[in-house]
């Protein structure tokens, strides 16, 4: 059974991972719709695929804060939203 002590920080777990694969998926859409428009699409890819790995990676560090259940809500909340942008 969850308590509401442990279910709040869950929740904003949640929430972080939808704002991560937001940023994420977000980041990778706006680095295909800038590949036909640049003049170098390898470095814009290796450089927006670096830095968005990065940023989220360090996302899930922080948001996990040591507890592999909050780690785990986050990943869910990240693939939900990979999920969403899949269907649709």
């Amino acid at each position: 059974m969850i308590t509401a002590t442990e279910g709040f920080p869950l929740g904003l777990a949640l929430l972080a991972g939808v704002g991560l694969g937001l940023f994420y998926f977000g980041g990778l859409w706006l680095t295909v719709q800038q590949l036909l428009t640049t003049r170098r699409p390898v470095a814009l890819l290796l450089v927006s695929y670096v830095g968005r790995i990065g940023a989220t990676l360090l996302g899930f560090y922080v948001v996990a804060g040591g507890h592999w259940e909050r780690l785990l809500v986050c990943l869910l909340g990240f693939l939900i939203i990979k999920g969403i942008l899949l269907w649709n």
